[in-house]
């Protein structure tokens, strides 16, 4: 079989299989049934809300006058420009989120309390998040962390 047919084939498996799996995020969200991998889901019912676990909005500390928090601010019109690609002021040579490398997002570490991380597990006033609002967002990361 030629290398382009090949590719091709594979090409479409792993279109296939990403949709599948995107499909199945949404029954591993918990609190944050429409929760999707993409920045404006996560933004909204991330970064910018509580959900019904108790847990706060990530705004409520990460905002514009939320400088002792490492200068993280998540509000929504420069919560892209703070995350991709940009370094953690917290712990040298950390980048907060590297587009298509989720082990390697300082952001996951934070959230999921890894350990070598500066500072706590967020959010700090818990609860944490779960384990499918993280996937979410590590899947976001790995489909190239887009502005969208």
């Amino acid at each position: 079989m030629p290398i382009r047919v090949l590719s091709g084939v594979l090409a479409i498996a792993l279109t296939v299989a990403v949709a599948a799996c995107d499909e199945n995020l949404s029954d591993v969200t918990g609190p944050t049934q429409n929760l999707t991998p993409t920045f404006s889901s996560i933004q909204r019912d991330i970064f910018d809300a509580p959900d019904s676990a108790g847990r706060l909005a990530c705004t409520q500390c990460h905002n514009a006058v939320g400088g002792r928090f490492n200068g993280l601010d998540l509000s929504a019109a420069v919560s892209y420009g703070n995350l991709v690609g940009v370094g953690s002021r917290g712990k040298v040579g950390a980048v907060r989120v590297i587009a298509g490398d989720p082990e390697n997002s300082y952001l996951i570490h934070k959230l999921e309390g890894r350990p070598g991380i500066v500072g706590s597990r967020m959010p700090l006033l818990g609860p944490a998040l779960t384990e499918g609002q993280i996937l979410v967002i590590k899947r976001w990361i790995e489909l190239g962390a887009r502005n969208d």
